[in-house]
């Protein structure tokens, strides 16, 4: 919305707020409740889900809010392809990371870095004019250059997967295997909605 607010049918606020509490609840809030609830029924050990049998329930649950979250969203016109291809890429990621999970080990932080780093990368070179305008209330407005975009996603990406290696909570492999995963989804994605 900030770097291409022109691909939103919508520019009310009102509305692009709505866009925004839906999209957080059906991706991030739901999916934590529900697998807090599997936590407290004692479905899942922890929160880290280290064993691939306790990651069934929890990528399940979270594909099915995405999912619901991607239905409610493709043919509404105020929603643009850019922001749907992203949705949907992240649902192709978690159906391959639940398909994956069965045989072995990936890791999902590995997933969510691919989709992101390779749907940011997307979004910028197709639906992006290259710079975007950030208007901050009190300090004014800054136009910042795509490529600064790419940078920090690549730093986040960095920094997420290397933790993952340092804590040793997965091997190069796993987190490689993620990665593809992840980006190879935004790919499959952005091909459906081309």
């Amino acid at each position: 919305m900030v770097v291409n607010p022109y691909l939103f049918g919508v520019q009310d606020p009102k509305m692009m707020g709505l866009i925004l509490i839906s999209t957080f609840l059906l991706a991030a809030f739901f999916p934590l409740v529900s697998i807090s609830m599997m936590r407290a029924l004692g479905l899942i050990k922890n929160f880290k889900l280290e064993d691939r049998q306790e990651r069934i329930g929890p990528l399940i649950v979270t594909a099915i809010f995405y999912l619901w979250l991607f239905l409610n969203i493709k043919d509404n016109p105020g929603i643009p392809d850019a922001f749907s291809f992203f949705v949907l890429g992240a649902i192709i990621g978690l159906f391959i990371a639940f398909f994956l999970n069965n045989f072995q080990k990936i890791s999902l932080h590995g997933v969510a870095m691919g989709g992101f780093l390779t749907g940011i990368a997307i979004i910028g070179m197709v639906f992006s004019y290259g710079s975007f305008v950030v208007k901050i209330p009190s300090l004014g407005s800054f136009t910042i250059d795509i490529t600064l975009m790419y940078i920090l996603a690549l730093l986040v990406a960095g920094l997420v997967l290397s933790s993952r290696l340092h804590l040793q909570a997965h091997t190069k492999d796993e987190v490689y295997g993620g990665f593809f995963v992840g980006a190879i989804s935004q790919v499959l994605a952005f091909i459906i909605f081309i």
